[in-house]
């Protein structure tokens, strides 16, 4: 029994340190570039290792990308419009940092290489958005009449066009600016009270 759990230890660490390795080396090299080789030299760890937990390349991109919501855990508990935005500020501040945001943020370029049939980033974080928005708007935080799934889409869509744009001049460093930039553009039409005190720190 005792073997059996240091066993299952041991290969829950070497696959959490198989997906940190394709973290960076997606969020290097991009996927197309990306190897399987280069990603069992960054973890330390043979081919035979890496295909152990992983069938290929696209498998571990796809691991990464599905689970980028468990890497943006906002730090203050909150519902509605203010989860929205919480999760939106978390994600731009720890772009910049985290391995598996930036492998993510990449690898939303070329997820039609990998994702096929699979949920894509884009709905992914469009469902999150907007289930945010629909408890904002069952309790009366939002304007009346506000399109909470077409409204989902256009803060996904901001927030993905300004992380490109983000890259590009600061490599990110300016994104949580960007995101701030986005909502106190989207509150006055969108808040019921018509301002951005859901910006406000609490």
């Amino acid at each position: 029994m005792a073997e059996r759990v240091v066993k299952q230890a041991r290969a829950e660490r070497t696959s959490a340190a198989v997906l940190l390795a394709a973290a960076e080396v997606f969020a290097e090299y991009g996927f197309t570039a990306a190897t399987v080789m280069k990603i069992a030299d960054r973890a330390g760890v043979t081919l035979g290792a890496v295909y152990f937990h992983y069938r290929s390349k696209e498998d571990l991109a796809r691991a990464i990308v599905t689970r980028q919501p468990d890497f943006v855990v906002p730090p203050d508990s909150s519902k509605g419009l203010r989860r929205a935005i919480d999760l939106t500020r978390t994600w731009a501040r720890q772009l910049a940092s985290d391995p598996m945001l930036r492998a993510g943020g990449r690898l939303v370029w070329e997820q039609d290489r990998f994702m096929h049939d699979a949920e894509n980033s884009h709905q992914q974080w469009t469902r999150l958005i907007t289930t945010d928005l629909q408890g904002a708007q069952d309790t009366g935080e939002l304007r009346p009449g506000v399109d909470v799934s077409a409204m989902a889409r256009l803060v996904v869509n901001a927030c993905t066009g300004a992380q490109m744009h983000s890259y590009v001049e600061s490599r990110h460093m300016d994104l949580p600016s960007r995101v701030e930039e986005i909502w106190r553009c989207l509150l006055p039409g969108l808040a019921a009270t018509g301002g951005t005190e859901a910006l406000e720190p609490r």
